[in-house]
């Protein structure tokens, strides 16, 4: 008999993305708008008061030939 067990886990990734098409890249501006919602959106999900400072993980930031991505991520067993 085989003594194992298995696990459904679902992600949920928020992102937000900002254009940075060659050569101009993205504006700095878009880039701290997209930061500031990403991390209200976190703060608020998980309930983080705004004084609480954030893990050094908690957003990622992913540069692509388009974009500037930043996102978070939640994952949760099903039940």
């Amino acid at each position: 008999m085989a003594d194992y067990t298995s696990e459904t886990i679902t992600r949920t990734i928020r992102r937000w993305i900002i254009p940075a098409a060659e050569p101009w890249g993205a504006p700095a501006a878009e880039v701290r708008k997209a930061w500031a919602a990403a991390e209200l959106d976190y703060r608020r999900h998980f309930g983080i008061p705004a004084e609480q400072p954030l893990h050094d993980d908690a957003l990622r930031f992913h540069v692509t030939d388009e974009a500037v991505v930043i996102e978070w991520q939640e994952e949760a067993r099903a039940s």
